[in-house]
C-alpha cells in the first residue's frame, strides 16, 4: 500500500505533465514521419502505455521509476490521441480515449493515480456526449454542455450501483475512478454556471466573462426544460435524503426541499448539484461532499452575473428564500427548545421594516438561543459592526455635507467594456507623471493631486509636491490604489439597469473633497456639467 502523502504524489504528477511535452517533441523528433503517418501514433502509443503500465505495476517502485512510468503514460495517450483525431470523427476519438483511460485506470494500482485518470476520462466522456451537430473544440452548445455534464452525473450514479453490488476487489478500483469522475463533473457545472460573486469582479473579460451570459439566462428555448429538470432533480434528492434519514420526514423539511427547489428552477445547474450533495452525505463522503456543497455556493453566487435577470428581482428571490428558511429554523429551534424569552427589538421605520426586522430577529434569535457564556461575544460582535458601519456612513455623509464640490474630466474609454451589465468603468484624466504603484506600496503614504479650479468648478490635475505650499483656491485630492495603478477614488460608476443610456453621456466626474484631501464621487455630469 502506498503511504506517501498526498502532496508528494500532486508534485510527483506535475513533475510528469511537465516533462511530459518536451518529451514528446523529443519521441516525435525522433520518429519523423512515423509518429504523424499511417498506423505510427497507434504503435508508438501501445509500447509507451504497455511499458507505463508495466512500470507503474511494479512492486516496490522508486520514485524515479514512477516519474519515468507517468511520463511514458502521457506520451503515451498523447500519440494515441493524436491518431485516433487524426482518423476519426472527434466524438468517436474522445469515446474511444475515454475506454482506454477507463482501462488503465482500472489496471493500475494506485488509488490517486485512478483518481487523476477518472477526472481525464470525465473530460472524454463529456466531449464525446455534445450534441452531434455541434463542434467538440467550440464546446457545443450551452444547453449542449448542460446535457452533457448532466450525462456525467447519471453515469456517475450508475457506477456507484455497480460498484454496491461488485466485489471488494472491484470496489476498490471504482471509488477513486469515481471521485475524479465526479470532480470533473462538479467543476464543469460551476463552469457551466459562470463566474461566482467576487470572483466575476477581479477575473474580467476572456472565457470566463463569457461564461457570465450564458444562453439559458438570454431566453433560450430549451431553458424552460433546463429549468424543471433542475427543479425536479433537487425534489429527487429531498426525498432520497428523507428516505435515508427519517429524522428529516417533517413538514418544515418539506418546506425547505421546496425552497431548494425553487432556486434550482432558477439555476439549472443547482438541482443536479443538490442531488450529488444529497447521496453523497448520506453515504457519509464528507470530503466529496464538502466539493458539492462548494459547487452549489459557487452557482449561488453566480446568479447574480444572470445579466438578462432584473436585480431587484434576483435580489427578491434570495431575500425571500433566505426569510423563508430563517423562519423554518426559528420554528423548528423554538419547537425543540421551547417558547423564547422575550427580546426587546428595536423599532424599525416602516420602510425599512420588510428587510431590516427579518435581520433583526434573526439576530435576536440568536441571541435568545445561544448559550449565556456566548451571549456576550454575539452582543459585542453585533456591537462592533454597527458601529463600524455607522461610523463609515457617518464619514461618508460629513464629507458629501462639508466637502468642496469640484468637477474632474472623464476620459473615453474602450467602448466594449464602458458598459458591463449594471456599471459603468470610469477612467478620470490624471496626470502623465503619477505612474503606477511600486511593488512596495503597502504601508507608504499614498500620493496626491493639486487639483485647480476654474470658474465653473471643473479642475485640472498635476501632481502635488510634498510639503508644497498650496494656492488660493487650490485643493489637494487623494489617489487610491486599484489593480495595479493609481485611480481618482474609483474606476467605476453603479446605476439600476435599463439605465446604460442616461449614463452613457457623462462627461465629468462630481466629487465632494475635504481639507485632508479625502475624495467621493457623488454623481456624474454631462457636457454642460448638468446632472444625469
Amino acid at each position: 500500500m502506498n503511504t506517501r502523502p498526498w502532496p508528494v504524489m500532486l508534485l510527483i504528477a506535475l513533475g510528469a505533465w511537465l516533462a511530459a511535452l518536451p518529451l514528446l517533441g523529443v519521441v516525435g523528433l525522433l520518429l519523423g514521419d512515423l509518429i504523424t503517418q499511417g498506423v505510427g501514433p497507434y504503435l508508438v502509443g501501445a509500447l509507451l502505455l504497455a511499458a507505463a503500465v508495466l512500470v507503474l505495476r511494479s512492486q516496490p517502485l522508486p520514485v524515479f521509476l514512477e516519474q519515468l512510468g507517468l511520463q511514458a503514460l502521457l506520451v503515451g495517450g498523447g500519440a494515441l490521441g493524436f491518431g485516433l483525431f487524426r482518423d476519426l470523427g472527434e466524438r468517436a476519438a474522445a469515446t474511444a480515449l475515454c475506454a482506454v483511460t477507463l482501462a488503465v485506470a482500472v489496471i493500475l494500482p494506485q488509488a490517486w493515480l485512478r483518481l487523476l485518470l477518472g477526472v481525464g476520462a470525465a473530460v472524454l466522456f463529456g466531449l464525446a456526449s455534445l450534441p452531434p451537430d455541434e463542434r467538440v473544440w467550440d464546446f457545443g452548445s450551452h444547453a449542449g454542455l448542460w446535457a452533457a455534464l448532466h450525462t456525467l452525473v447519471a453515469l456517475w450514479m450508475l457506477a456507484g450501483l455497480a460498484q454496491s453490488a461488485s466485489g471488494p476487489r472491484w470496489r476498490a478500483a471504482f471509488e477513486p475512478l469515481r471521485a475524479g469522475w465526479l470532480l470533473a463533473t462538479l467543476a464543469g457545472l460551476a463552469g457551466w454556471s459562470g463566474l461566482t460573486l467576487l470572483v466575476g469582479a477581479s477575473a474580467g473579460g476572456g472565457l470566463m466573462g463569457e461564461l457570465a451570459r450564458m444562453p439559458w439566462q438570454t431566453g433560450r428555448e430549451d431553458a424552460t426544460v433546463l429549468r424543471a429538470t433542475s427543479a425536479a432533480l433537487a425534489l429527487v434528492g429531498g426525498c432520497w435524503a428523507a428516505r435515508q434519514w427519517p429524522a428529516l420526514r417533517q413538514g418544515w423539511c418539506g418546506a425547505v426541499a421546496l425552497v431548494l427547489a425553487a432556486l434550482a428552477a432558477c439555476m439549472p445547474a443547482l438541482g443536479a448539484v443538490l442531488l450529488v450533495l444529497t447521496l453523497l452525505a448520506t453515504a457519509a463522503r464528507w470530503g466529496l461532499a464538502l466539493a458539492a456543497a462548494f459547487t452549489a455556493a459557487w452557482i449561488l453566487g453566480a446568479f447574480y452575473y444572470a445579466l438578462a435577470l432584473p436585480l431587484q428581482w434576483k435580489a427578491l428571490l434570495l431575500l425571500s428564500a433566505g426569510v423563508v428558511l430563517g423562519a423554518l429554523a426559528w420554528r423548528e429551534l423554538r419547537a425543540q427548545r421551547g417558547s423564547l424569552p422575550p427580546v426587546a427589538l428595536p423599532a424599525v421605520s416602516p420602510v425599512a421594516s420588510p428587510v431590516v426586522s427579518p435581520v433583526v430577529s434573526s439576530v435576536a434569535s440568536a441571541v435568545a438561543l445561544a448559550p449565556r457564556g456566548g451571549r456576550l461575544g454575539i452582543a459585542l460582535t453585533v456591537l462592533a459592526v454597527l458601529l463600524v458601519v455607522n461610523l463609515t456612513l457617518w464619514q461618508k455623509e460629513r464629507l458629501i455635507a462639508d466637502g468642496q464640490p469640484v468637477f474632474v474630466e472623464l476620459v473615453p474609454v474602450d467602448p466594449r467594456s464602458l458598459m458591463q451589465g449594471d456599471f459603468m468603468q470610469l477612467r478620470f484624466r490624471l496626470p502623465d507623471e503619477v505612474g503606477e504603484p511600486l511593488p512596495g506600496w503597502l504601508g507608504t503614504p499614498r500620493p496626491q493631486v493639486l487639483a485647480r479650479r476654474d470658474a465653473r468648478g471643473v479642475v485640472t490635475l498635476r501632481r502635488a509636491e510634498p510639503g508644497a505650499a498650496l494656492q488660493p483656491g487650490d485643493l489637494r485630492i487623494e489617489l487610491t490604489p486599484k489593480r495595479g495603478t493609481w485611480v481618482l477614488v474609483t474606476d467605476a460608476w453603479f446605476f439600476a439597469e435599463g439605465d446604460a443610456a442616461r449614463w452613457a453621456q457623462a462627461r465629468y466626474g462630481e466629487f465632494r473633497v475635504d481639507d485632508a484631501g479625502r475624495a467621493l464621487l457623488v454623481g456624474l455630469r454631462d457636457a454642460a456639467l448638468k446632472p444625469l
